[in-house]
């Protein structure tokens, strides 16, 4: 994964999830629940990486801002 930037963590608030889960619609399921709490950068693409078990996704959130759940 890229290196997280200043401009990511800037101010309170603001975090950067990376997530490594066992199947694809694991990482989905997780990234649609961050999503529902909390401003997000939305589904990310899944990485693979051989020889490595799993997928990964990196998500930022601004947990000051509410998502999509009512």
């Amino acid at each position: 994964m890229e290196r997280i930037d200043e401009q990511h963590l800037t101010e309170s608030g603001l975090v950067v999830f990376d997530i490594t889960a066992a199947d694809e619609e694991t990482a989905l399921q997780v990234m649609a629940g961050l999503e529902r709490m909390w401003a997000t950068s939305g589904t990310a693409a899944l990485r693979r990486t051989p020889g490595t078990p799993g997928v990964r996704a990196r998500v930022y959130a601004d947990t000051r801002r509410s998502g999509t759940e009512p």
